[in-house]
């Protein structure tokens, strides 16, 4: 399977970076040398997904560490002020926050050791993506048990291998499946505004020989009602303390229509995105992105100019329709939840 790669390192130690913002159309790498064009990067979204906007920020943080600066400011603080910004970019995926603070908790630490702190952070950020790799491993694992042979399974935006370090999260049963020689197809909803669905999950997997079906998101009800979708997987950006979920704009509409035609709604993600600060999915601040993404794709102006445009990135989906949550600690229900506390 030619699974795509959309992080690394340089040998220089810079971000290498898929531009996700050019699929299908160009398969583009860029070279990032500062925290400034990391923070770029996950604002325009050039990177995206919950695990690997988590993994871009922690190497993001690492490029602050050897950057000489004119200000007179230590290694450390240009850290700090490195770890403010990248923190400030996207406020509804948890994992930005968890990989940002463990990479100051271990700045810190460098610092108080007298090692070196660049190649310290390195290291640490290098561990966030390795960790995430086996994860994804491990969560596909468990979503086999929720894929019989010739599964048909229903997915929302883009979970896979372009938005984590390794087989993503929601595609990750079919990946594994696949791999093991079990038929499996998707079904993918467009994913409007910005087309995550057809640009990229599409994209992603015929380049891995999974079959997949695109469909429009008004389409998805009909789709279900059909009796021919065995299951909807999802991804996750952040899981409060009771299930609820955030995710991608248009994860609600195709819970309810999944409650609706008996088809088990599950979501999939690592213990990373699971928040027990936050008590329930009310509480979770949701992202409202420009306008413009809305008014028009590809430059073209599809709407009146007096029109007022309402885009938030992310709803809410109540943990009382989701059947279960495939996890890098196996397949759990709600009440089960509690074991993932660290």
């Amino acid at each position: 399977m030619a699974i795509p790669h959309p992080i690394g390192w340089t040998s220089t130690s810079n971000v290498r970076l898929l531009d996700q913002t050019l699929l299908p159309h160009e398969e583009r790498y860029l070279e990032l040398d500062t925290p400034e064009l990391v923070a770029e990067a996950i604002r325009v979204l050039r990177v995206r997904g919950a695990p690997l906007i988590g993994i871009a920020a922690a190497m993001g943080v690492s490029l602050a560490a050897r950057e000489n600066g004119n200000s007179g400011e230590t290694p450390l603080a240009r850290v700090e002020a490195a770890c403010r910004l990248i923190r400030a970019t996207r406020p509804t995926a948890v994992n930005l926050m968890w990989a940002v603070d463990r990479m100051w908790r271990s700045a810190e630490a460098l610092a108080r050791s007298g090692a070196d702190l660049h190649s310290g952070l390195v290291e640490e950020a290098d561990r966030i993506w390795q960790e995430d790799r086996a994860m994804c491993d491990r969560i596909g694992e468990a979503g086999l048990a929720v894929l019989g042979d010739n599964a048909t399974v229903a997915t929302h935006c883009n979970a896979g291998a372009l938005a984590t370090g390794g087989i993503g999260t929601a595609l990750a049963p079919m990946y594994k499946a696949h791999e093991a020689g079990r038929r499996v197809q998707v079904v993918a909803s467009e994913t409007r505004p910005l087309l995550q669905g057809a640009r990229l999950t599409a994209w992603e997997l015929t380049q891995c020989g999974i079959p997949c079906t695109l469909i429009t998101d008004g389409m998805a009800a009909s789709r279900l009602r059909r009796g021919d979708v065995d299951c909807v997987i999802v991804g996750a950006d952040r899981i409060a303390a009771n299930g609820d979920v955030a995710n991608k704009i248009g994860t609600y509409a195709l819970a309810l229509a999944a409650q609706a035609h008996g088809v088990p709604f599950y979501v999939a993600a690592p213990r990373t995105t699971f928040d027990f600060d936050t008590p329930n999915g009310d509480a979770i601040p949701i992202e409202e992105r420009t306008d413009e993404e809305v008014r028009g794709f590809g430059g073209q102006r599809t709407s009146p100019e007096l029109v007022s445009i309402w885009n938030p990135a992310f709803d809410v989906t109540p943990a009382r329709l989701i059947a279960g949550y495939i996890t890098d600690a196996g397949l759990l229900t709600v009440d089960r939840l509690g074991q993932l506390r660290s």
